[in-house]
């Protein structure tokens, strides 16, 4: 037996249940620290921001999927789904933070969504996510088929991509990191809309 026949019939063990208990008990935690001055002289800012990455960090995982089987063997297919949810979870909570903490007013998510072009792509990421955590379960795989409801959820490859040009111009400056996550996000699209399209050119 192989090292990733191992870890996948220990995986297939284990729920996904977890993952989303791990998310929401995340998300409170970060809550927690954002009510005692946990983080920091700005909490509402840091607790906007820590949303998005937490979100972000999940989106890009759930692209990791299907490169690690298709080269390790490796199969977190049975998680790709709570990952999903669970970022969608945060981006909720993302633009939550935004126009109720933030703007303190509902009225002003229209007028920052035009002045904003950074809001605006993100706010496009999170009505891209919609329909896909709408039907991500198995009545709506049914009703729509598996080859129509592959095709809606590839809205989750140009919805991770706005998502990774938002926080590259959210932040002023030039920090590492919105970088190194927008560089993951390409590479990834790139191995799963590029590789399979030249191994066919190739055959």
């Amino acid at each position: 037996m192989t090292h990733a026949q191992r870890i996948n019939d220990a995986l297939r063990r284990l729920p996904a249940w977890p993952v989303y208990a791990l998310a929401a008990g995340w998300a409170a935690w970060l809550f927690w620290l954002g009510l005692t001055g946990g983080l920091g002289p700005e909490p509402i800012n840091a607790l906007e921001r820590a949303y998005g990455e937490v979100a972000l960090q999940l989106l890009i995982a759930g692209l990791v999927v299907t490169p690690l089987r298709r080269w390790t063997g490796v199969s977190l297919l049975k998680y790709r789904r709570a990952l999903g949810l669970s970022a969608f979870f945060f981006v909720v909570a993302h633009v939550a933070v935004w126009a109720v903490l933030d703007l303190q007013s509902l009225s002003r998510v229209g007028a920052e969504l035009a002045k904003r072009p950074h809001i605006t792509i993100g706010f496009a990421a999170f009505l891209l996510l919609v329909p896909l955590a709408v039907t991500s379960n198995n009545a709506s795989l049914r009703r729509l088929g598996a080859a129509a409801w592959r095709r809606l959820h590839r809205l989750t490859y140009p919805a991770v991509l706005l998502g990774g040009l938002h926080y590259v111009w959210l932040v002023k400056g030039f920090p590492l990191e919105p970088f190194l996550y927008l560089a993951a996000i390409i590479a990834l699209l790139g191995v799963r809309i590029g590789w399979p399209r030249l191994r066919a050119a190739l055959a």
